[in-house]
C-alpha cells in the first residue's frame, strides 16, 4: 500500500475513533441523568449523534491536532460537556445516582474498547495484499481501543472538572462530609491548567497513563 494511502487511513481512523469515544462519553452522562428524571441534555439537543452538537474547539480540534502533529504515543480530547441538572438527579436517585452519572462516560469508553478488542482479535493481521477497507477497519478498531482506554483513564484522574473528581465529591457527600466537594468546587476553574502542567512535565504524564498501558496490554494480548 502506498505511504500516502496509509497516512490517510491513519488520520481518518483516528478522527472517527476519537469522535466515537468523546461523543459517546458525553451522551452517556446525559442519558443516565435522563434516566433519573433530568431532561436538560435532551431538551438542549445533546442526546444526539450529530458531532456538530458536541464539538469543543479546543478539546475536539486543537488538542488532538497538536498531539497528532507532535506524534505523541497517545491521542485524546474531549467534547463539550452535556448540561446536567445534578440537583434533579440527586433528588430522584440520591448521591448514588450522581456517582452513576459521573462514571457513565468512563463505563461507555471501557465497554466500547472491550467490544472492539473482541472483534479485532478475531481478525488476522492485515498485509499489503488485503483490501483497503479491511486495513482501514483493522486500524480503526485498534484506534478505538487505544483512544477509549486513554479517555477512560484520563477522566478517572481526581482532578477538578474531571469525572473522577465528581465521583469522589459525591462519594464524600454520601458519606456525610462536604469538605471534598467544597475543595473541588474551589479549584474547579483550575482543572485544565493542572492538566496542561501535568502534560508538560517530562515523564509525569507517562506515569499517570500507566494504567492505560496495562489495559491496552490486557485487551490486545
Amino acid at each position: 500500500m502506498p505511504t500516502d494511502d496509509l497516512f490517510i487511513i491513519k488520520v481518518a481512523s483516528s478522527v472517527i475513533a476519537l469522535m466515537v469515544a468523546i461523543i459517546g462519553h458525553e451522551i452517556m452522562h446525559g442519558w443516565v441523568a435522563y434516566k433519573y428524571g433530568d431532561d436538560t441534555a435532551k431538551s438542549k439537543g445533546r442526546l444526539t449523534l450529530n458531532p456538530i452538537k458536541h464539538v469543543d474547539p479546543i478539546g475536539t480540534i486543537l488538542v488532538p491536532v497538536l498531539l497528532f502533529i507532535a506524534n505523541t504515543p497517545f491521542l485524546f480530547g474531549w467534547a463539550k460537556p452535556v448540561p446536567i441538572d445534578m440537583k434533579t438527579v440527586i433528588q430522584n436517585g440520591g448521591y448514588s445516582a450522581a456517582m452513576q452519572v459521573s462514571l457513565a462516560g468512563i463505563a461507555y469508553n471501557l465497554i466500547i474498547a472491550t467490544f472492539a478488542s473482541v472483534v479485532l482479535l478475531s481478525m488476522s493481521l492485515p498485509n499489503t495484499n488485503d483490501e483497503m477497507m479491511y486495513i482501514f477497519g483493522y486500524i480503526l478498531l485498534y484506534q478505538i481501543i487505544m483512544i477509549n482506554i486513554i479517555l477512560a483513564v484520563f477522566n478517572l484522574w481526581p482532578i477538578p472538572q474531571f469525572d473522577g473528581a465528581h465521583f469522589i465529591s459525591f462519594l464524600g457527600l454520601q458519606m456525610g462530609t462536604a469538605k471534598i466537594a467544597q475543595f473541588y468546587q474551589r479549584y474547579e476553574p483550575y482543572g485544565m491548567i493542572i492538566i496542561l502542567i501535568i502534560l508538560m512535565i517530562p515523564g509525569l504524564s507517562s506515569y499517570l497513563f500507566m494504567p492505560a498501558q496495562w489495559l491496552q496490554h490486557a485487551l490486545l494480548s
